[in-house]
């Protein structure tokens, strides 16, 4: 069935009518659409448009507390004297009067030698001695007869010389038989061999019945050895640089030293600084020194192991800050500090030991700093923060334990003092 023109250009003007009705009511509601939205944002726009807030951190004034700092050395014990108990005659061990590895005074008898022979020898200078005084008198006598026959000519001149000679030669043979009663004297006081010292002894290196030999030091027969262990010394060396170090501190550091036992914990022993050698090993760099402990118990023992430390100047005040709040630029320590401004900023510091989470700081800080102990991450040089004050040493006690800083000559540690 054909339609008339007419008719279908009509019903075109009646679609393309619909369309332009549709396309206005969609554009109508999108306009709406868009201020309904707008209004939103405009109700809305103080929040959207608020800037962001400073990130938040937590900061800290230093810690200022009175320190000492020390040196690590490591060495072992010595005896403060040692003696080789060798005799000084020759014979047969008749007695010893010791145990072994006990506890000796100076004088105590520890051997005795058969004395029968020396007695002997001694009785026979004596002999000799009493011969040569008999002598002594018979010249005196026979030169007090002569000089009482000068006057009358009795005598010649040539017979009181002889006779006051042969006076003289009885005198000296009276001497030389007075030392030889010494000797023999000394050789009886010699069997009975005593402990020069006061210490532990050693266990006896001969028993009763043996022969031993006495004399020079090198031939002479080691009975045992004695060791003075009150008060005791502890050998170590050091570097060059903590030498150089300890020798500008002067005496300062008092030459305080405090030693660990490697089954301790603490610096439970205390000394002092009694020798330092007159040279540096070329070799090894070193020098050898010692220091001197009391021992009354004889607790230590030579050839015992210890830990020094070795006061390092005199106490002082220092300042400390948690060793978290630390970092590092490059080859520098640097720490973040807020101003009054709330401004970040970055201060280069120079660093001590750790004590107790704390890290000393040399220089680079001011007592009135607020340091940022927590949120470092969160903070931008030149940047405002928000800060929260807390306490350093708070803040330390949370921190894990640092491992204190070992680098020469630098302090390996420190401690609180004692006095502050």
């Amino acid at each position: 069935m054909k339609m008339a023109a007419p008719d279908f250009a009509r019903a075109i003007d009646i679609v393309r009518h619909r369309h332009r009705r549709t396309a206005i009511a969609v554009a109508l509601a999108s306009v709406a659409l868009i201020g309904l939205g707008a209004s939103k944002l405009i109700a809305h726009d103080p929040v959207v448009a608020a800037a962001p807030q400073p990130p938040a951190v937590t900061v800290a004034l230093p810690v200022t507390r009175q320190v000492d700092e020390w040196d690590d050395y490591i060495g072992r014990f010595a005896p403060s004297k040692s003696v080789e108990i060798r005799p000084r005659v020759s014979g047969a061990l008749t007695g010893i009067f010791f145990k072994d590895g006990e506890i000796v005074k100076q004088g105590q008898l520890l051997f005795r030698i058969d004395p029968r022979p020396f007695a002997a020898a001694l009785a026979e200078a004596r002999a000799k001695e009493a011969n040569a005084l008999s002598s002594v008198q018979l010249a005196k006598s026979a030169l007090a007869r002569a000089t009482r026959l000068i006057a009358d000519d009795a005598v010649s001149a040539e017979e009181i010389d002889t006779l006051r000679a042969n006076l003289r030669a009885a005198e000296a043979a009276v001497g030389a038989t007075q030392a030889q009663v010494t000797a023999r004297a000394l050789d009886v006081e010699f069997t009975e061999v005593r402990s020069p010292i006061t210490g532990r002894i050693s266990d006896r290196r001969a028993d009763i019945g043996n022969l031993v030999a006495g004399g020079e030091a090198s031939s002479a027969t080691l009975l045992t050895t004695v060791y003075a262990l009150d008060p005791i010394y502890f050998t170590f060396d050091g570097s060059e640089a903590l030498y150089l170090k300890a020798r500008r501190d002067g005496d300062a550091a008092k030459d305080r030293v405090e030693i660990q036992l490697q089954d301790e914990s603490g610096y439970r022993w205390k000394g002092r600084i009694d020798f330092s050698d007159n040279r540096l090993d070329p070799g090894a760099g070193t020098i050898r020194g010692r220091a001197i402990i009391a021992n009354p118990g004889y607790f230590l023992t030579p050839g015992m192991f210890g830990n020094m430390r070795l006061a390092s100047g005199a106490t002082r005040a220092a300042l400390l800050i948690p060793d978290t709040a630390i970092g590092t630029d490059q080859a520098r320590k640097v720490v973040q500090i807020v101003g009054k401004d709330n401004i970040v900023a970055t201060r280069a510091v120079v660093l001590g030991p750790v004590i107790d989470g704390l890290r000393i700081v040399r220089s680079g800080l001011a007592p009135g700093d607020r340091v940022i102990v927590e949120g470092v991450q969160n903070a931008t040089p030149g940047s405002p923060v928000t800060p929260r004050t807390a306490s350093a040493a708070t803040i330390a006690s949370a921190a894990p334990v640092q491992s204190p800083d070992s680098a020469a000559p630098i302090a390996a540690q420190a401690t609180f003092s004692a006095t502050r």
